[in-house]
């Protein structure tokens, strides 16, 4: 099988040591950054095609970031790749202590159909920056951006060095089965415990990138009308098919009805009176998952949107009320344009209902009052998060982003995307000008009382 035969490259390309040269890394990231300018048209183009993003969308919210990736990389690789040393403890006297940055080898990056040009470039971005090779299977769902992004990487890269499959996806399905040094999965739960299963076949590292249902709370001391405007935008952005918008709300009783109004006003000014007609509003990536969020709107609980063209595969951004916890649409994870609404009454009960629930990559909190922001962000586990906004934390090279639990385990973007790709070698230097007999056999008492002095 030809993917095998790739695989087999890399692995020799990597035993060679060529991608241990710094110069080398940061010379393919500037190469990388200069191919997707020269390709920034034909990207936007595909994004419209696969998931009907508008040129401005594109960019902010895929190509944008790609390039802040790549800049983070080309102004920081040298000093994460350097040896850091660390403090010797007088035991190990005289020696020199330090950590030496290694890249796990050759990896197997798995990316997504939401975000298909971020999600496969970011995590490649940080593997190539730490010094290893890599094997990318895309989603076949999103096969323009998977076609154009062949190009891109083929203009960069010997097949040796990364390598897209962007034809044989087939094939690109039993890539999990074998072994590779990393696996960085980006994807749904189900698919990532199958990944998880094969790579444990292999004591494979991975990571792995999920989502779940991200609440989004709202209590009675914020600014509805704001609040309302950055819940709007996170939801609907990419018609609700990224993985941190938020999937519900959870407001307090007492200004239900306010926000409801506020969401209703703020979903029109962005996107009209008939979001159909709107040339910069998506569509749902394909009529599978048209068919399963048409499946879980309930007529008698809409009191905006519910419009639905399966022509063109758009849903209407859609609020519903009245919302229980049986509903079908509370049962999965949305991803789609439709946002339940659900309340609460005191602070203590969301604290003990989204604890009892799976942990999910994303929280939002809308409030200004300073105890309850300190009691969700330190007492209920999620992934990360905003005070008073929605998904932009994802959006800095600076924090580490990623799922914990059932949302996820490991994270990247920027010093940590570096990290995660990157096995960090401990190693004591030990001088031969002089060597202690205390470790040695036979024991003294004398050596035991040193021992304890020492160690107090």
């Amino acid at each position: 099988m030809k993917l095998n035969n790739i695989l087999e490259k890399q692995r020799k390309f990597f035993a060679s040591g060529a991608t241990l040269d710094i110069d080398l890394r940061i010379s393919k990231l500037k190469l990388l950054k200069d191919t997707i300018k020269q390709y920034e048209g034909e990207i936007i183009t595909a994004l419209k095609q696969d998931l009907g993003k508008c040129k401005f969308e594109s960019f902010m919210c895929e190509i944008g970031l790609v390039y802040e990736e790549i800049n983070y990389m080309l102004k920081n690789t040298r000093r994460l790749a350097a040896e850091k040393t660390v403090h010797t403890p007088l035991v190990n006297f005289a020696s020199r202590s330090y950590i030496k940055p290694i890249p796990y080898g050759n990896t197997l990056i798995i990316s997504p159909w939401n975000y298909p040009f971020l999600l496969t470039m970011d995590p490649l971005i940080d593997a190539i920056a730490a010094g290893n090779t890599a094997m990318i299977k895309p989603s076949k769902n999103s096969m323009s951006t998977t076609l154009i992004m062949g190009k891109v990487i083929r203009a960069c890269f010997k097949e040796e060095y990364v390598y897209l499959v962007d034809q044989d996806i087939d094939n690109a399905r039993n890539l999990i089965k074998e072994k590779f040094d990393f696996i960085f999965f980006t994807g749904s739960s189900n698919v990532g415990k199958e990944v998880l299963r094969r790579a444990a076949e292999n004591l494979t590292a991975v990571v792995l990138e999920l989502g779940g249902k991200s609440p989004c709370i709202v209590d009675q001391s914020t600014d509805l009308k704001l609040a309302a405007r950055r819940i709007v935008f996170g939801k609907f952005l990419n018609c609700g098919q990224t993985c941190v918008a938020p999937d519900y709300i959870l407001c307090h009783k007492s200004i239900a009805q306010e926000l409801q109004k506020q969401l209703c006003m703020q979903t029109q000014k962005q996107y009209g009176k008939k979001p159909f007609e709107n040339k910069d509003y998506g569509k749902i990536i394909s009529a599978k998952h048209f068919d399963r969020l048409s499946g879980l709107m309930e007529p008698s609980k809409i009191i905006y949107g519910g419009q639905i063209n399966k022509d063109t595969l758009q849903i209407a951004p859609t609020i519903m009320v009245n919302v229980t916890w049986e509903d079908k649409i509370m049962q999965e994870e949305i991803f789609g344009p439709i946002l339940p609404i659900l309340t609460f009454e005191n602070i203590e009960e969301v604290i003990d209902l989204l604890n009892g629930k799976p942990k999910p990559l994303a929280l939002y909190l809308f409030s200004n009052d300073k105890q309850t922001i300190k009691q969700i962000t330190s007492r209920v586990r999620y992934g990360g998060g905003c005070i008073n906004d929605t998904i932009m934390h994802l959006a800095s090279t600076e924090m580490p982003f990623g799922g914990v639990g059932e949302s996820g385990m490991g994270s990247y973007h920027g010093e940590q995307g570096f990290k995660t790709f990157t096995h960090f070698k401990s190693i004591v230097d030990k001088k031969n000008w002089i060597d202690f007999p205390i470790r040695y056999s036979p024991y003294k008492k004398l050596y035991l009382k040193l021992l304890k002095f020492v160690f107090k």
